[in-house]
C-alpha cells in the first residue's frame, strides 16, 4: 500500500519543485540587489553567528530566508530524481532529473562562496562566482522542466500552443521589467519580476522545444513536421536570446550604453522569434497522425 495520497503524481511534484526553484531564482536575485547576500557577517551556513537570526525583515533576515528557500528546494530536487529511480519514469526523465542532482553540489558550494567574501573563501563576491553561481541556477531550472515535461503525458498540439503561448506572454511581459526598457526603475523587486516573468518565458521555450521534436518524430494531428521543425528552431533562437537577456540583467558586465542596446536587441529578438513560432503554428493546417497519450504517474 502506498503511503503518497493519490492525488500526488508525479508531474504535480515535477511542477511544484521547479515552481520552488523558479522562486529560488527570483529570491536569489532580489537578495543580491538589496546588497543582503552580503549580510549574515559574510558567514555561512551561520548567519552573524546564528543559526536563526532575528525575525525580522532586514538584510540578515532575506539572506536566511533565501538560504532556507534553497535547502528545501534541495531537498525536493533530490525527491523527484529519487522518484525517477523508484517509479517507472522513462530514461530522459531520470536523466534529467539525476543530472539537476549532481550539479547542485556546485551550486551550492558556488553560492557558499558568493556570500563569503571575508569569510571562508576571500574575495567570494565577484562577477566570475556570480556569474557561475547564475549560470548553473538556469541549468538546474531548465532540467527540471525537462523531467516535468517528460515525466507526464504525451504532448499534443494543444500543449504545443499552449507552451508557446506561455513563453510569448513571459517574454513580453519581462520587457516591462528589463533594465533594457525603461517602463520601471530596475530596482530590486523590478529585478525580481524581471526574472520570474523571463524565467516562465524561458520555460514556455523548453516546453516547445520538447513537444515540437515530439511532433517531428511522431507528428501531431493538424501540425506538419515541417512546421514542427520551423516552430523548433525559432523557439531556439528566441531562447538563446531571452538567456542572453537574463544573463544581462545582473551586473555582469560594466552597463553601458552600448550594453544596454545589446540587451534590447536581445529582448526584441527573443520576442520577434517567439511571436513568429505562433504565427507558424496557426499556419499550420497539415494534419499528421496524433499520439496516443500515455499515463502520467
Amino acid at each position: 500500500m502506498s503511503l503518497r495520497p493519490a492525488w500526488l503524481t508525479f508531474r504535480r511534484y515535477a511542477a511544484a519543485t521547479t515552481g520552488m526553484t523558479l522562486t529560488l531564482f527570483a529570491l536569489g536575485v532580489y537578495t543580491a540587489a538589496t546588497g543582503s547576500g552580503l549580510a549574515c557577517e559574510a558567514q555561512w551556513p551561520l548567519c552573524s553567528d546564528q543559526l536563526i537570526p532575528a525575525l525580522t525583515i532586514n538584510p540578515d533576515f532575506i539572506e536566511w530566508f533565501h538560504r532556507v528557500w534553497a535547502m528545501v528546494t534541495g531537498f525536493l530536487i533530490i525527491g523527484l530524481a529519487g522518484w525517477t529511480w523508484t517509479g517507472d519514469r522513462d530514461r530522459r526523465t531520470r536523466l534529467a532529473a539525476t543530472l539537476a542532482v549532481m550539479i547542485l553540489p556546485l551550486q551550492i558550494t558556488v553560492g557558499a562562496i558568493t556570500v563569503t567574501v571575508g569569510g571562508l573563501v576571500p574575495g567570494g563576491y565577484t562577477v566570475s562566482t556570480h556569474a557561475a553561481h547564475l549560470i548553473v541556477a538556469l541549468t538546474i531550472f531548465t532540467l527540471l522542466g525537462l523531467a516535468t515535461i517528460w515525466g507526464g503525458s504525451r504532448g499534443s498540439p494543444r500543449l504545443l500552443r499552449a507552451a508557446i503561448g506561455v513563453a510569448t506572454v513571459g517574454i513580453v511581459a519581462s520587457a516591462v521589467f528589463s533594465r533594457a526598457v525603461p517602463f520601471v526603475t530596475y530596482a530590486p523587486v523590478a529585478q525580481g519580476g524581471f526574472y520570474v516573468t523571463g524565467l516562465a518565458g524561458h520555460l514556455g521555450l523548453v516546453a516547445t522545444i520538447a513537444y515540437a521534436t515530439e511532433a517531428v518524430r511522431t507528428g501531431y494531428a493538424g501540425i506538419s513536421r515541417s512546421t514542427a521543425r520551423t516552430v523548433r528552431l525559432l523557439a531556439a533562437g528566441s531562447m538563446v536570446a531571452l538567456v542572453g537577456t537574463l544573463l544581462l540583467g545582473r551586473d555582469l558586465v560594466l552597463y553601458t550604453a552600448f550594453w544596454e542596446q545589446v540587451n534590447l536587441a536581445a529582448l526584441g529578438v527573443a520576442a520577434a522569434l517567439a511571436v513568429g513560432a505562433v504565427v507558424a503554428l496557426r499556419g499550420s493546417g497539415r494534419s499528421e497522425p496524433a499520439s496516443e497519450p500515455i499515463g502520467g504517474d
